[in-house]
C-alpha cells in the first residue's frame, strides 16, 4: 500500500480507453487558467493584504506569484510526461505509491472545497448587497445568507442559500461537458478581466504617489510569527492564485499537452501577477492604503475584534482596509459609484 505505484505505461493505457476528446488548444487552456485563478480573492483580499503590507501589497503580489509560478514548472514537467487527467494525484499514484496518492487525492478535494465554498460566500456577499438589495430592492432574510458560524462579530445564520445556488449552477455546466464549460468559461474570463481593467483605467489617472509612503510600513517579514509584512500578506494572497494547478488536470483533454499545458500553466500565472499588481498598485494609489496599527506600532490583525472598533471610527470609515468590497469601495470613493456596484 505505501510501495505500490501505478506503472505509467498502465496509466496511459488507461486514458487511451477513455472517451476524453482532445479538443483544448494552448490558448483555451490559458484562458481556462486565468479564469480558475480570478476571482473572489482579487476582489474580497485586498484589504486584508493592504492591512498587512500597505502599498508593501504590490510586492506581497510578487512574491506569490513567483511562489505559484515554481509550483506551477513542476506541474507543467510532470502533466508533460504524464499527459492525463487527475493532476497531483495521478503524479503521486504514479511515482511515490498508493498511500500518497491517496493523501493527496483527499488533500486536493478539500483544497477546492474549501476554496470553492469561499469563492461562493464571497459571490454571494456582492450578489446579495448590490444586485438584490441595491439594483432590485430584495432583502434576503439573514438566516438565508449567512451559515451557522459566527465569525468577527457578524451573527450565524442557517445556510448561505445564494452562494449553494450558485455552486450548484457550476457544477451541472461542468457535467454538462469541457467543451461547454471551456466557452463559458470564456465568456466569464471576458468579463472579469473587462471589468478588472476598467478599475485599472479609472483608478490609476486618480493616483497619488504620497500615498505608497511608507512603502513597507510593517517591513518585508514583519516580525517572526505575526503574519504581517509583505510575507505575510502573500501567505494571505496565495489564496488568490489557487486554482492554476486545475490547468493540469485538462492534460488529457488537450491537443499536444506537452506544449499546451506548460504554456497555459505558465502563461496564466504570469498574466495574473501583472494584472493583480495593477489592480493593487490603483487601489493603494487613489484612496491610499496604510494599515491601521496598534499601540505596540503593529499593525492590527485582521478580523480582530480591535481591528473592527477602529473600522467604525468617523476618521477610518472611508480606510481601503475596513471595506469588505475594496474594489467597488474605491471607485466610490473617487466618484464612480455606479460602476462600483457594477464592480
Amino acid at each position: 500500500m505505501f510501495g505500490r505505484v501505478k506503472p505509467l505505461e498502465a496509466i496511459l493505457a488507461t486514458a487511451e480507453k477513455k472517451s476524453l476528446q482532445r479538443s483544448l488548444g494552448g490558448f483555451q487552456l490559458m484562458l481556462f487558467g486565468i479564469g480558475c485563478v480570478i476571482g473572489t480573492g482579487i476582489f474580497v483580499l485586498t484589504a486584508a493584504g493592504a492591512q498587512k503590507a500597505g502599498p508593501g501589497l504590490l510586492l506581497a503580489f510578487a512574491i506569490a506569484g513567483a511562489v505559484c509560478i515554481v509550483a506551477a514548472l513542476c506541474y507543467a514537467e510532470v502533466a508533460s510526461m504524464i499527459p492525463v487527467a487527475g493532476s497531483a494525484y495521478t503524479y503521486s499514484y504514479a511515482t511515490m505509491g498508493e498511500f500518497l496518492a491517496w493523501t493527496v487525492g483527499w488533500g486536493l478535494i478539500m483544497e477546492y472545497a474549501i476554496a470553492a465554498s469561499a469563492v461562493s460566500v464571497g459571490w454571494s456577499g456582492y450578489f446579495t448587497g448590490t444586485i438584490l438589495n441595491e439594483f432590485l430592492g430584495i432583502h434576503l432574510p439573514a438566516y438565508l445568507t449567512a451559515g451557522p458560524l459566527a465569525l468577527g462579530g457578524h451573527v450565524g445564520g442557517f445556510i448561505n442559500l445564494p452562494a449553494l445556488i450558485i455552486a450548484l449552477l457550476v457544477t451541472g455546466l461542468l457535467i454538462i461537458g469541457t467543451s461547454e464549460s471551456a466557452k463559458f468559461n470564456a465568456v466569464l474570463v471576458a468579463v472579469k478581466v473587462t471589468a478588472l481593467t476598467a478599475f485599472v483605467v479609472l483608478t490609476v489617472p486618480e493616483a497619488n504617489l504620497d500615498h505608497f509612503n511608507p512603502f513597507l510600513p510593517a517591513g518585508v517579514f514583519g516580525g517572526f510569527g505575526t503574519g504581517v509584512g509583505a510575507v505575510g500578506a502573500a501567505a494571505t494572497m496565495f489564496f488568490a492564485y489557487v486554482g492554476f494547478d486545475a490547468v493540469s488536470t485538462a492534460a488529457e483533454e488537450t491537443r499536444n499537452p506537452q506544449r499546451n499545458v506548460p504554456l497555459g500553466l505558465i502563461g496564466s500565472l504570469l498574466f495574473c501577477t501583472v494584472f493583480y499588481i495593477l489592480v493593487a498598485a490603483g487601489a493603494i494609489g487613489a484612496i491610499g492604503g496604510q494599515p491601521i496599527m496598534g499601540v505596540d506600532g503593529a499593525p492590527l490583525h485582521t478580523g480582530s475584534a480591535e481591528l473592527a472598533r477602529q473600522c467604525a471610527m468617523p476618521e477610518h470609515a472611508a480606510a481601503l482596509v475596513c471595506s469588505n468590497e475594496p474594489l467597488a469601495h474605491v471607485l466610490r470613493q473617487i466618484g464612480f459609484s455606479s460602476i462600483g456596484n457594477m464592480l
